[in-house]
C-alpha cells in the first residue's frame, strides 16, 4: 500500500489525497454495508467511477443458461445479483460549475472509514474555478441496528464570497443502464468467470413510482425471477441561507434539487435517509409501506441517534471479535479492516447467505459458495453467534432444492449446489463446480461446528439432523464398495476444492470430510434418540429413517479409502495425482498467472499444480487424523505446486505452516492474505472484497500463531507466534463463555471475560480458566524450519511404478504465420 496516500492508523483506513487511476479498488476498500444493504464506495458526484453498486442481498434476477452442447443435468437457469436504485448521488454546483474530483483543485482532501463508528466520512475544500473555496463533507453509513436502513448527510460552506449553490440529491435505477442523465451507460465485457453476468434485458419492471418535497418511492419487479423491491427515501435541509426545491420523479429516477443563495461560513446540512425492503413473494405495494415505516421511525428517532446506535453495535462487536498484535500498526489496521468486512458481509444477512463478494461488488455475480461455511462460520462461531446461526440455519432452508438436485444426479438424500443464491444450482461448468461434492460435507462441517462450540442442541433436534441426515445418504449412496483383502469404501467422480484438478477418484479431502460427515450424521441421530427421544422418533417419521441407515454410515466412514503413497511417503490428492508430471511453478512467467486466464482447463488438469490448498486444507480442518510427521511431508510436497491463484489458499497454507514450523513462509502467506485486497494483490479489488479471504485472515491469527484447535470436547492451544511478534490478543466464545487469549514469546495468559469457568488443553496439560487469570509458561513457539519447502526436492524422485517425477511448463504455441511471411510460404511450399 503507498502509506503517503492510505496512512497507518489503528482504527480507521484514511485516503488522504485523491487519485482518479484506482478507482475500483477505492469504491471497495471504502464500502459500506450491514450483510442486507450494501453500498460500494462510489463518489458522491456519481461522475467518476469504475463501476456503481448498491445491492440488497439475496435480490436476483435470474436468466436461462444456454449450454452450447447440452446433457441432462447441467444447472438450468443462472442467478445474478441486482444493482438496484442508487441513492448515493449528490452532486453539487457552485456558480454553475459542477465539482468532478477528477479535475477538481482540491485544497485539501480526506476520506475515511472509521471502523469503530461504521461510518464512511469525506472532508475536501474545493477551489472553484472562479477561485471562491468550498467545504464539503459527508457522511455515509448502512446501519447495523436498523437493517434496511441507510443515511447520508452532505454539508456545504462557502467559505470566501456569496454564491449560487445547488446540490442534486438522486435515485438512479442504474441496473437497466441509466446514468446522471437518463441515458444509456455502457459496461465493458470481461472474459475473466469471476465477474457477474451481464443481462440483455430490462431487468427491473416498474412497479410504483411517487414523491412529494420530502420522500420518493420507487418500486419494482424482477422480470424473470418474480422479487419485488421497494425503496423510499426521506429528506431534511438545514441552513439559514435561501433555499428553493425542486422535485422530479420518474419510474427510473427521481430527485430533489436545492437552489440555495449561500453566504460565506453559513453550512447547508442536507440529510437523505434511504430504506430498502425486499421479497420473493410481497407485492411492491406493501414493500412501500414497510419502506415508509422504516423512515417514518427515523424522523421520530432522529438521525443522529442512528449514527450513535452504529457505534454502541460496533463497539459490542469489537469487544467480541477484536485481535490485537502488539508493535504492529500496519498488520493491526488490515487486521481490523478485515474483521469488520465480515460485519458487513454477514451480520444482517438474516435469511440470506454470505456471498463470495458480500455486498460490495457484483463478483461471482453474488453467489454464495462453501467457503462461506468453511472459512466465514468459523469465525462467526466463536465471536457472533447469532451470525452463525443465521447462516447455517441459511442452509438448511435450502434442503428442498438441494434434494430436488441430488435426484437429477441421480443420488440419495441433498446435494447442496457449489454456487448459488436461490438454492439451485447455478454453475454452467460442472466439473469445476457440480463436481464439488465436497459441499454437502462442509455444510454438515459448519453446522456441526455452530452446535459444537454455542451447545444450540434445539437447532440440531429441529432442522439440523435433517441436513446431516440427507448429506449422508448423499455420500453412502454416491460412493461404492471394492473388495482387496478387506472391503474400502470410495468415492469416484468427483472435484476437491483444488479447481485445477477435476473430475478425479478419491479425491483425498473429499473423502476425509466425507467420512466426518457421516460419523456426525450417525452421532447426531443416536444422540437424540437417548437425549430427546421425542424429538428422534418426529425426525424418523419426518426423513422416512431405516434402522439401518445409521449403521451403514458408520460402516462407510471406518473403510472410507484415504488414498497413501508408501513411496513418497505423503498423501496423494486423488488416487491418480501422481501420475501426472509436476507444473514448473517457479519458471513460469509471471505474465501468464493467474494460470485460469492464460491456459485451456485441459491443460491444466493435465498437471500436477493446485489452484488452491486441497490436501492442506484437510490437514487442518481434519488435523486430528493426520500425525504431524504426515503434516510436514504433505505439506512440503503440496506447497511449492500450489499457485495461490484462488485468494481461498493464502490463509491455509499460512496455518499449517505454522504448524508444521515454516515460520517465515506462515507470516509470509498471513500477510498476503491480509493485503490481497488492500493492496488488491489479486488485480481483481474492483469486484469486491474477498470475504472468506479476510474471515481466513482471523483463522490464520488464532489457529495458525494462536495454534487453537477445537476438534474434541475442550479447547486446545499450541502457540506459534512469529518471531517479531512481542504479543497477540484475540477472543473466543465458547457456550456463553467469552475466553481471552495472550500469547507471548515465553507464556500464554488466559483470562475469563464472561460466562461459567472453562476447561483448555495447553502444549497437552490440561489449564482450568475461572475467576482469576492464568497464565501457562511456554518453552518456544514450536518447531522452526526457515525459509520455505523445496520446489525441487522431489524432481528426480521415482514414482512408485519407477518412472521419474519431472517438471515442466506448457509450451506456448508459436503465433498463427501470416500469409505474407515469405520464409513460411517457402517452408510450406517446400514441404509439398
Amino acid at each position: 500500500m503507498d502509506r503517503t496516500r492510505f496512512p497507518t492508523h489503528p482504527w480507521q483506513l484514511t485516503e488522504s489525497f485523491f487519485d482518479p487511476e484506482d478507482h475500483g479498488t477505492t469504491e471497495t476498500l471504502f464500502a459500506v454495508g450491514n450483510g442486507y444493504i450494501g453500498m460500494r464506495g462510489n463518489l458522491e458526484e456519481g461522475r467518476d467511477f469504475h463501476t456503481h453498486g448498491t445491492y440488497v442481498n439475496g435480490f436476483h434476477e435470474t436468466w436461462p443458461i444456454r449450454h452450447a452442447e447440452e446433457a441432462f443435468g447441467f444447472a438450468e437457469v443462472g442467478q445474478t445479483v441486482v444493482n438496484i436504485p442508487d441513492p448515493k448521488v449528490l452532486r453539487l454546483y457552485v456558480d454553475d460549475e459542477p465539482l468532478l474530483l477528477s479535475v477538481a483543485d482540491l485544497v485539501t482532501y480526506d476520506r475515511t472509514l472509521d471502523l469503530r463508528d461504521g461510518v464512511l466520512y469525506r472532508d475536501i475544500v474545493w477551489r472553484t474555478p472562479s477561485g471562491n473555496r468550498v467545504r464539503v463533507r459527508s457522511r455515509r453509513m448502512v446501519s447495523f441496528r436498523q437493517r434496511h436502513l441507510a443515511l447520508m448527510t452532505f454539508e456545504v460552506t462557502v467559505l470566501d464570497r456569496e454564491v449560487p449553490v445547488v446540490v442534486s440529491s438522486q435515485l438512479i435505477n442504474r441496473q437497466d443502464g441509466l446514468d446522471e442523465y437518463r441515458t444509456q451507460a455502457g459496461s465493458a465485457d470481461s472474459a475473466d468467470p469471476r465477474r457477474a453476468t451481464q443481462f440483455d434485458h430490462r431487468v427491473l419492471e416498474p412497479e410504483m413510482h411517487w414523491g412529494d418535497d420530502c420522500r420518493t418511492v420507487l418500486a419494482y419487479r424482477c422480470t424473470n425471477s418474480g422479487m419485488t423491491l421497494g425503496v423510499a427515501t426521506d429528506h431534511q435541509v438545514e441552513t439559514e441561507n435561501r433555499v428553493e426545491l425542486l422535485t422530479q420523479v420518474e419510474q427510473d429516477y427521481a430527485k430533489h434539487v436545492y437552489r440555495v443563495s449561500a453566504q460565506p461560513g453559513v453550512p447547508v446540512l442536507i440529510t437523505k435517509a434511504v430504506s430498502y425492503h425486499t421479497s420473493r413473494s410481497v407485492p411492491a405495494k406493501e414493500l412501500v409501506n414497510r419502506c415508509r415505516r422504516t423512515l417514518d421511525r427515523v424522523r421520530e428517532e432522529g438521525v443522529e441517534p442512528q449514527f450513535l446506535d452504529q457505534r454502541v453495535w460496533l463497539d459490542e462487536y469489537w469487544e467480541r471479535s477484536d485481535v490485537v498484535v502488539e508493535g504492529q500498526p500496519e498488520l493491526q489496521q488490515a487486521i481490523r479492516w478485515n474483521l469488520f468486512q465480515i460485519a458487513q458481509a454477514s451480520a444482517r444477512a438474516e435469511g440470506n447467505g454470505i456471498a463470495a463478494k458480500g455486498l460490495t461488488g457484483s463478483g461471482y455475480s453474488g453467489h454464495y459458495f462453501w467457503d462461506t461455511e468453511v472459512y466465514v462460520v468459523p469465525y462467526l462461531v466463536y465471536t457472533s453467534p447469532v451470525a452463525a446461526r443465521n447462516a447455517v440455519r441459511f442452509r438448511s432452508t435450502m434442503l428442498p432444492a438441494a434434494r430436488r438436485r441430488a435426484r437429477q444426479l441421480n443420488e440419495d438424500g441433498a446435494l447442496f449446489p457449489w454456487r448459488t443464491i436461490n438454492g439451485e444450482e447455478a454453475s454452467a461448468y460442472y466439473a469445476a463446480g457440480t463436481a464439488q461434492y465436497h459441499i454437502d460435507a462442509d455444510v454438515a462441517y459448519a453446522l456441526s461446528k455452530y452446535v459444537q462450540v454455542t451447545g444450540d442442541e434445539e437447532f440440531l433436534a429441529r432442522e439440523g439432523v435433517d441436513v446431516l441426515v440427507e448429506t449422508a445418504r448423499m455420500w453412502v449412496d454416491l460412493g461404492f464398495w471394492r473388495g482387496n483383502g478387506r472391503d474400502s469404501f470410495h468415492i469416484y467422480g468427483v472435484t476437491g476444492p483444488d479447481e485445477y484438478t477435476t473430475v478425479v477418484n478419491d479425491n483425498l479431502f473429499t473423502n476425509v470430510m466425507a467420512r466426518f460427515n457421516l460419523r456426525r450424521a450417525a452421532e447426531a441421530v443416536r444422540s437424540l434418540a437417548t437425549t430427546a427421544p421425542q424429538d428422534h422418533e418426529r425426525m424418523v417419521a419426518r426423513l422416512g429413517l431405516g434402522a439401518h441407515e445409521v449403521d451403514e454410515w458408520v460402516r462407510a466412514a471406518d473403510a472410507m479409502a484415504i488414498p497413501f503413497d508408501a513411496h513418497l511417503g505423503i498423501h496423494p490428492q486423488d488416487s491418480q495425482f501422481h501420475e501426472r508430471e509436476v507444473w514448473d511453478l517457479a519458471n513460469t512467467p509471471a505474465d501468464k498467472r493467474p494460470l485460469l486466464l492464460h491456459y485451456h482447463p485441459l491443460v491444466i488438469y493435465r498437471f500436477q499444480v493446485l489452484k488452491q490448498a486441497d490436501v492442506v486444507l484437510a490437514l487442518f480442518l481434519q488435523g486430528e487424523h493426520f500425525t504431524l510427521a504426515e503434516k510436514t511431508a504433505d505439506f512440503e510436497y503440496y506447497d511449492p505446486i500450489t499457485t495461490g491463484d484462488s485468494s481461498l489458499s493464502a490463509v491455509v497454507q499460512s496455518i499449517v505452516a505454522a504448524e508444521v514450523g515454516y515460520h517465515e513462509l506462515a507470516l509470509r502467506y498471513f500477510q498476503d492474505a491480509l493485503f490481497v485486497d488492500l493492496a488488491d494483490l489479486h488485480h481483481n479489488a474492483s469486484d469486491g472484497v474477498h470475504v472468506a479471504s479476510a474471515a481466513g485472515t482471523w483463522a490464520a491469527l488464532v489457529n495458525g500463531f494462536g495454534g487453537m484447535r477445537h476438534h474434541g470436547e475442550v479447547l486446545t492451544f499450541d502457540p506459534r507466534l512469529p518471531a517479531g511478534w512481542t504479543g497477540l490478543t484475540f477472543r473466543v466464545t465458547v457456550r456463553g463463555s467469552r475466553l481471552r487469549v495472550m500469547v507471548r514469546q515465553d507464556r500464554m495468559e488466559l483470562a475469563l471475560e464472561t460466562g461459567e469457568p472453562l476447561d483448555v488443553v495447553v502444549r497437552g496439560a490440561r489449564v482450568g480458566v475461572g475467576d482469576d487469570p492464568v497464565v501457562v509458561p511456554l518453552a518456544g513457539q514450536g518447531p522452526r524450519t526457515p525459509g520455505a519447502p523445496d520446489a525441487s526436492a522431489v524432481r528426480g524422485s521415482l514414482r512408485a511404478d519407477g518412472t521419474l517425477i519431472t517438471a515442466s511448463i506448457p509450451h506456448l504455441p508459436l503465433p498463427a504465420p501470416e500469409a505474407s511471411d515469405e520464409r513460411w510460404e517457402a517452408d510450406r511450399v517446400e514441404s509439398r
